[in-house]
């Protein structure tokens, strides 16, 4: 009841963006994150093992990740949700709050921490006028801006063109942004719907086929390493914990390290000779984060 009342009171007291002169910056973004107090029924990953967080780690996290692409977050609100609405998530007294605060701070994007259907998402945006993203979609902007390697971008697209299979409709994306604005069009009658997936299935096709010749120039250059008696050390750990960092510190590297999630996406190999002269191969790798679709997983496996 307590985390309730500071939800509460945190979507009434946090002040929404005062409207002033337009100015070119980062997008206006307000962030949602939803605590569950009970999954959903249907819910995929409810045996996955749940990494129990508070409410103010992820809502520093959800912050953080928007900040990642150079979102304004001009407002946050941790909000407990007792019955989570098959048509919104939340509630509609909730709705209607951050529709006013999207209205009043003109912001053109929401972001909601948590996994959303595609139905949600389109009634969402429908209510609060905004374009939505939901967990699985900011970590995917993130990807599509980050990736640096050709089998890293192709990931990146790969993963967001399933994710994108079941929302046909305009996209606030890399991808789309890529293709000149072009997106998915919602609602112009089944043959457009049909001719859209069939589009989405052949680029997905002919995505995993081009993943499927640089993994094997990957696995080539694996097992040449494999044949060379060095050990391999991979630096792991949640994101944005320092391994950048250290992996800098050890090899004299330069690769980016920033206070930032999802700085690296990309991993990257070195050799170094240890103190007493055994030589190693040292990984930095990609971070962790808490409740990764498992679908997101296997498209970025390693």
């Amino acid at each position: 009841m307590a985390r309730k009342k500071d939800a509460d009171r945190s979507v009434r007291e946090k002040p929404a963006y005062q409207p002033g002169p337009e100015a070119e910056g980062p997008t206006r973004a307000v962030v949602i994150v939803p605590v569950l107090t009970r999954q959903p029924r249907g819910d995929e990953d409810t045996n996955r093992p749940r990494l129990t967080r508070s409410a103010e780690a992820r809502h520093d996290e959800a912050v953080g990740l928007a900040q990642a692409i150079n979102l304004d977050p001009i407002h946050t609100a941790v909000v407990t949700v007792n019955d989570p609405r098959p048509a919104t998530l939340l509630g509609s007294g909730k709705v209607e709050e951050f529709a006013e605060i999207v209205k009043e701070g003109r912001a053109e994007l929401v972001i909601v921490d948590h996994p959303l259907t595609p139905v949600q998402q389109r009634n969402l945006e429908k209510e609060l006028n905004a374009k939505v993203l939901d967990r699985t979609g900011l970590i995917l902007e993130i990807f599509g801006e980050r990736a640096r390697t050709k089998e890293g971008t192709l990931q990146v697209d790969l993963a967001h063109l399933n994710y994108q299979k079941g929302r046909l409709v305009r996209s606030w994306t890399h991808l789309e942004r890529q293709r000149g604005g072009a997106g998915f069009l919602g609602g112009p009658g089944e043959t457009q719907i049909e001719s859209d997936r069939r589009a989405l299935q052949d680029k997905i096709k002919k995505l995993k086929h081009e993943l499927e010749t640089v993994r094997r120039t990957r696995d080539l250059h694996r097992a040449k390493r494999k044949k060379v008696p060095f050990p391999v050390v991979a630096i792991v750990g949640y994101t944005n914990a320092g391994k950048s960092t250290l992996f800098n510190r050890l090899t004299g590297a330069g690769v980016l390290a920033e206070d930032m999630l999802f700085a690296t996406l990309d991993p990257t190999l070195r050799r170094v000779r240890l103190p007493h002269g055994t030589p190693v191969i040292v990984s930095d790798t990609v971070g962790f984060i808490s409740d990764l679709p498992t679908h997101l997983i296997a498209a970025f496996r390693a």
